[in-house]
């Protein structure tokens, strides 16, 4: 409760080098492939989490890869089906471990 939240696509680690320094310290993790997993229930506990903890902050952190904004597209919808206000961030990282963007 309360706490600045990541929310990273299971690859990410794989690919930058400092994900435990850049983004993890400190923060609880949540981890998934909107390719791979189920999409609804991830919709459904991440709008759980929304609404019961209310995180401060969640930072979404993604490969450029098409399938990756998906998770951009759950946490979007997770919270306006929360009906909190949580401030996202997200990062987008290069298929060569870089930091392509922010928003």
């Amino acid at each position: 409760k309360g706490k600045d939240v990541l929310l990273s696509a299971d690859c990410v680690p794989f690919a930058f080098r400092d994900f435990h320094g850049k983004f993890l310290a400190g923060k609880p993790l949540i981890i998934g492939c909107p390719k791979l997993d189920d999409q609804k229930a991830y919709l459904e506990k991440l709008t759980d989490i929304l609404r019961d903890a209310t995180p401060r902050s969640l930072e979404i952190v993604i490969m450029e890869v098409p399938c990756c904004f998906g998770l951009k597209k759950l946490v979007d919808e997770a919270v306006r089906r929360s009906g909190k206000e949580v401030p996202v961030r997200t990062t987008v990282v290069g298929i060569k471990g870089n930091i392509v963007r922010t928003e």
